[in-house]
């Protein structure tokens, strides 16, 4: 069934610690947040922005690093530091003329809750608390920051015959 879903999936929304990151948080002296992403999730976010798919970050954290990281990325729309991420998700699916069914969620903790319950592809990072992966339609065996994201765009892409190896190989 998850396979058929996310065949028709046009937009993927990502939370951060935990889903882009393994959800540790180094801290400098300086006080300054520091995150380490996988460079494969990356490469999958920028092409699936350039094939059209719409990637969406929403996360309650405010560091200026993963702005400028997913900026970098060229992701269209980045949401820090939100509470209620359910009517944010309402507002963006309106702007873009989407359903809740055409968005996949990955989230891994209590704040996704609510957004994994309405979303058309529910989708957790092995290491999600057990609350999210009840909710879940899919828990990948990956671990957050270890590539989760990486798999759900190529398996969107895939399904959607977008993911060219072709032109994946050339842009190297």
């Amino acid at each position: 069934m998850i396979y058929s879903t996310l065949k028709n999936i046009k937009c993927i929304v990502l939370d951060v610690d935990g889903v882009l990151t393994d959800g540790a948080i180094l801290v400098n002296e300086n006080g300054e947040q520091l995150r380490t992403f996988n460079v494969k999730d990356g490469y999958a976010i920028q092409y699936a922005v350039k094939q059209g798919l719409l990637v969406f970050v929403i996360t309650g954290g405010r560091s200026q690093g993963v702005l400028k990281r997913m900026e970098g990325l060229h992701v269209p729309e980045i949401h820090l530091g939100v509470s209620d991420k359910l009517s944010l998700l309402e507002e963006l699916a309106a702007r873009y003329g989407l359903s809740l069914a055409d968005i996949a969620f990955i989230g891994d903790d209590m704040p996704d809750y609510s957004c994994m319950q309405q979303v058309g592809a529910a989708i957790a990072p092995a290491d999600a608390v057990e609350d999210i992966k009840r909710v879940s339609h899919y828990v990948s065996t990956k671990r957050g920051g270890e590539g989760v994201v990486r798999e759900i765009i190529e398996k969107v892409l895939r399904l959607q015959d977008k993911w060219h190896t072709e032109v994946l190989i050339k842009s190297i």
